[in-house]
């Protein structure tokens, strides 16, 4: 059941965030967690929000998600902003590749938790002159992505030195930190958390390991250690990482909704073809409605195939009838459409009256995933926080 909203006025396309829903995600995350931790106190969560919030856009999520214990972010500029906006939690910096130490010393970031990637990040710690009593410093683990950190043969001198580093009062601690390639099978992801509780066998300090597939699977959730940290994305969301399940079907409430105005509609004859390319030819006399939404937006060209869309208030779906252009895209609505120019059409998330199309759905189409549609979208289009009627 979606809350009621208006829509704003004007042509032009827009996305609907639902801060509310994001914090409906936080909540459901660490009812799971707890429940998982079977009375022990759970791990500390981040929030990740790289991406522009995974492109619901920071000023809506940070308010959101201020029931976790911090956020992720991917460069040292959104460290700032989130700072500027009000956050006074923790936030990692999930690399410090390329980055001056001197930078991270500076008292408005707060308290400041990095990535360390490789041998020249950390050699740039070890040489540096001053110490950053408020930088908390995480060492990447290879493991099976092998795309970035230390793998198994380095990995334990490597964090000798990090943690020689914080004995010595020049970062506040130091830490353990993985990332998962194929949570989303569970054999694959318990020999992934073997391998990386064997590279940090015996070893100090805290872990940080989790995404939303390894959190939100069919794999049972381990116990963590007090002082652990686990980090999830996508689902905070609403959007699932689960093949083969949606975030809905996981008690996840989607936070975006992808709408645009029906611009125009055309009959068009039997046999007759439609768009670039002739892309689609009617298989009945029908009509065409032309949507103010195209790739110029962040829509994939690779929705025509197979993509459908929520006509109306009341969400009929549609396929779509030809290419996606810059602009906009053409849609099938029948040959007797009760839909006319000005209506609501929605891409993903809710239609006005409650219907849904999720995300997984749309991604599914165009042969992707969620996260690539929702941070895809371009700065031609305004992020609009949901308001109640």
């Amino acid at each position: 059941m979606t809350r009621p909203w208006h829509a704003p006025a004007g042509s032009g396309p827009w996305a609907s965030i639902d801060p509310a829903a994001i914090a409906h995600n936080l909540a459901w995350l660490r009812r799971r967690l707890s429940a998982a931790e079977a009375g022990t106190p759970p791990p500390r969560l981040w929030a990740v929000v790289k991406a522009d919030a995974y492109g619901h856009g920071l000023h809506h999520a940070l308010g959101a998600l201020d029931g976790s214990d911090g956020i992720a972010v991917a460069t040292l500029d959104d460290a700032v902003r989130s700072r500027g906006l009000g956050w006074r939690h923790p936030i990692m910096l999930l690399s410090a590749v390329g980055l001056d130490p001197a930078v991270l010393g500076d008292p408005a970031l707060g308290e400041l938790h990095i990535v360390i990637d490789d041998e020249a990040a950390l050699r740039r710690l070890e040489d540096m002159r001053a110490s950053l009593p408020r930088v908390h410093a995480w060492l990447r683990h290879a493991g099976r992505l092998r795309s970035q950190g230390f793998d198994d043969s380095g990995y334990a001198a490597a964090f000798g030195r990090l943690h020689a580093l914080a004995r010595a009062g020049a970062l506040a601690a130091a830490g353990h930190l993985h990332h998962y390639a194929m949570a989303e099978d569970p054999q694959a992801l318990a020999a992934e958390r073997q391998a990386f509780a064997q590279a940090t066998a015996g070893l100090p300090g805290p872990h940080s390991t989790g995404n939303s597939a390894a959190l939100c699977g069919n794999a049972p959730c381990p116990t963590h250690a007090a002082g652990h940290w686990l980090r999830c994305g996508l689902a905070l969301y609403g959007a699932s990482a689960v093949p083969g399940r949606n975030g809905a079907q996981l008690g996840l409430r989607p936070a975006m909704s992808l709408h645009a105005r029906l611009l125009g509609i055309r009959r068009v004859a039997a046999g007759q073809t439609v768009g670039y390319g002739d892309g689609y030819r009617a298989p009945r006399d029908t009509c065409i409605g032309v949507v103010g939404i195209g790739y110029g937006h962040g829509v994939p060209r690779g929705l025509w195939r197979h993509g459908h869309v929520l006509a109306g208030d009341g969400g009929r779906p549609v396929p779509l009838a030809g290419r996606v252009t810059m602009d906009c895209l053409t849609v099938d609505l029948g040959p007797q459409p009760a839909e006319r120019p000005g209506d609501i059409m929605t891409l993903w998330g809710h239609a006005p009256a409650g219907a849904a199309l999720p995300v997984e759905t749309a991604a599914l189409a165009c042969d992707t995933i969620a996260a690539e549609l929702l941070t895809g979208l371009t700065t031609r289009l305004p992020l609009l926080a949901r308001q109640d009627a």
